[in-house]
């Protein structure tokens, strides 16, 4: 069985393409489903990626199904297999490969992809493994000091521009845990969480209490956009929630509006920037804030980066070694079968022992077999890691075991 990871990020493609091909959970849990077939799959869609992790026989043909969920045809996607794609995958949970180095959202969002895919043995292994090099890295590093995150870094980002926040009321659109983390980064910068807008109503109000800031109802986004200063916007919207004809012009009375939409697919529609004295921000344009904050982190990045590649080869020692389960199956039936046949020969010999020694006789025997069998399978499992497949054909044809055979597929992909 083969791991293939196919997908797309911010690294390699902006804003306007990812939302392309962005999915909430949901669309995520039925891309996985779609895509697992008898094997296994994970979507993991983000503000900065979208990547599919498929485990198959057929690697190739889990690529081309993955591309072509991807939009291959249109969008620029990167493909990697096996090591490398379980490198990746530990590289993102602890934070090396976001917008932001080290941010925390993207460990839960790495637990909900899990979740909601269609995993069995090998993604299984993997992204728990991933979840668990992730919380090593934020344990044994300081790689996530501020600012830690998305949401952090557009609160940065919001007083290089106002210089100070006392004073500025803030708007959040949506009232999700992204908008949560950047009303909470933004009133520790002084600002005023002012009011709370979103399309579930209940979830505004919840919000708007923690900051004792107004619910507003989303029909009323317009008249809001009057008296707010910032504007936070990241809703689950497959379409934009805020348009140029919303912003209002005379009831600003020429006072700036600095809006940061955090969203993908985007919430603003780009032509709000040709407003007068309206200031926009996508997810991409927090890179400059990203890149200031590199330079305290590099050394912490480092050490990051050595935990994640010695994960990553006990990963591929443990996926090495289920190539030869099989033969290392056969070869301790083909020892049992030796071991009983031999006693069964016997038996006429054996016929006066009493039922103690019959017992001490089996023991005696069976431990036989397991010290000549504990060598060769220790062998086996360091040189499927280290040489691949040729050392296993190789013991097949010495101990006369059966032909290949595939990991046992019993264990159907769960969700």
């Amino acid at each position: 069985m083969s791991l293939v990871l196919v997908g797309t990020s911010h690294r390699l493609s902006p804003v306007e393409v990812r939302e392309r091909v962005a999915f909430d959970l949901a669309g995520a849990a039925e891309v996985a489903q779609r895509l697992a077939l008898d094997g296994e799959a994970v979507c993991l869609s983000t503000c900065n990626r979208t990547e599919l992790y498929l485990v198959d026989t057929d690697p190739e043909a889990a690529e081309t199904r993955a591309s072509k969920a991807l939009l291959g045809d249109e969008v620029e996607l990167y493909r990697m297999t096996d090591e490398a794609a379980a490198l990746h995958l530990f590289r993102v949970a602890a934070g090396l490969d976001s917008l932001v180095p080290g941010e925390g959202e993207i460990l839960g969002q790495v637990r909900d992809a899990y979740e909601a895919g269609a995993h069995g043995p090998v993604l299984d292994r993997l992204f728990r493994e991933a979840l668990r090099v992730g919380k090593k890295v934020r344990t044994e590093t300081a790689i996530n000091e501020s600012p830690a995150s998305v949401s952090s870094a557009a609160a940065a980002l919001a007083q290089q521009v106002f210089g100070d926040l006392a004073g500025c009321r803030v708007l959040l659109v949506g009232a999700g845990e992204v908008s949560e983390l950047a009303a909470r980064a933004l009133a520790a910068r002084g600002a005023t969480i002012a009011a709370v807008t979103s399309r579930t109503q209940a979830n505004a109000e919840k919000l708007a209490d923690a900051f004792d800031a107004r619910a507003v109802p989303f029909d009323r986004l317009g008249e809001e956009l009057e008296r707010a200063d910032v504007v936070v916007s990241s809703t689950s919207s497959p379409k934009p929630v805020l348009s140029r004809d919303l912003v209002p012009g005379h009831g600003r009375k020429g006072r700036p509006l600095f809006v940061i939409d955090l969203a993908v697919p985007r919430d603003v529609e780009p032509d709000v920037a040709q407003l007068e004295d309206c200031y926009l921000y996508d997810i991409d344009d927090l890179q400059a804030v990203v890149r200031e904050s590199l330079s305290g982190r590099r050394r912490e990045a480092e050490r990051a980066e050595a935990i994640v590649d010695h994960e990553a080869e006990r990963f591929r020692d443990w996926q090495a070694s289920l190539r030869v389960v099989p033969a290392i199956a056969s070869l301790r039936e083909r020892a049992e079968s030796i071991r009983s046949g031999e006693l069964a020969k016997a038996e006429s010999r054996l016929e006066g022992l009493s039922e103690s020694e019959r017992r001490t006789v089996e023991s005696i025997t069976t431990q036989i077999v397991n010290k000549l069998l504990h060598l060769p399978i220790v062998r086996l499992k360091q040189a499927a890691a280290a040489e691949g497949s040729g050392y296993v054909e190789v013991a097949r044809d010495l101990f006369g075991l059966p032909g290949d055979e595939s990991v046992d597929q019993s264990r159907k992909p769960r969700k």
